[in-house]
């Protein structure tokens, strides 16, 4: 059962998927946090079970499922789920991070990139990927995330994994920026794709913008923004 305008209080207990359009530079936890607080508060539901199925990066936005009650015993399987993002990325230039939350360390010429060769390198991702995360990740290393020893300036050596990329097209080439849709396994970092893509066309890229549109099943085009969700909770008796 999905939460609309026909949701009753007893529902959230029972179990809901909930439908959230993740805003920029929110984390996961802070979404959850502001749903589990509307619920408790505002319905006085003091004991309720709310998880998230997929996490996002506070620089990305986009789909993320919220489940409570009984529901969110499905949310490992959701996890499983391919998912679909739109990226927008900037090639001749890398970060440390792999993205806009650390500052550019180096800088290529992108005169010599045509739109061919980016469709050809692009193309040669489909399938199987041994992908290294990103050392500004929140991915587990030694009981700490990532990310800490980063932003401590620690040095930390990441596993590659192996990712699945089902899909993957050129939307937009408008040197230095491209946008790309990808389709792809769980588990698979965007910021590095955009990283590897430079990589691989022996130039430099990083993230600069990523949107999830589907997570398995679930459309983006059928969430709501967190201010639609809190509006329609204030209505309900």
């Amino acid at each position: 059962m999905f939460f609309s305008e026909t949701t009753r209080k007893t529902d959230f207990q029972t179990g809901l998927l909930i439908l959230i359009d993740k805003p920029y530079r929110w984390s996961s936890f802070d979404v959850v946090k502001k749903i589990k607080s509307l619920l408790r508060y505002r319905l006085d539901l003091k004991k309720i079970k709310i998880g998230h199925g997929g996490t996002l990066d506070p620089l990305a936005t986009g789909l993320m499922i919220v489940a409570t009650g009984k529901f969110t015993k499905q949310l490992f399987e959701i996890q499983g789920e391919d998912k679909e993002y739109i990226a927008d990325i900037k090639l001749g230039a890398t970060t440390p991070s792999y993205d806009l939350e650390t500052e550019v360390d180096a800088t290529f010429s992108v005169e010599g990139l045509s739109k061919e060769r980016v469709e050809e390198v692009l193309a040669g991702f489909i399938g199987e990927n041994q992908q290294l995360p990103p050392i500004f990740s929140a991915k587990w290393v030694d009981g700490k995330r990532a990310y800490e020893y980063a932003r401590k300036g620690q040095d930390l050596e990441m596993k590659p994994s192996q990712v699945y990329i089902r899909e993957i097209e050129l939307l937009n080439f408008d040197l230095p920026d491209i946008v790309v849709r990808v389709k792809c396994s769980k588990g698979t970092y965007i910021r590095s794709l955009a990283h590897d893509i430079g990589v691989r066309l022996e130039n430099g890229a990083h993230l600069t913008g990523l949107r999830r549109t589907f997570s398995g099943d679930f459309k983006l085009s059928k969430a709501l923004t967190v201010n639609d969700f809190e509006e329609l909770i204030m209505k309900m008796e």
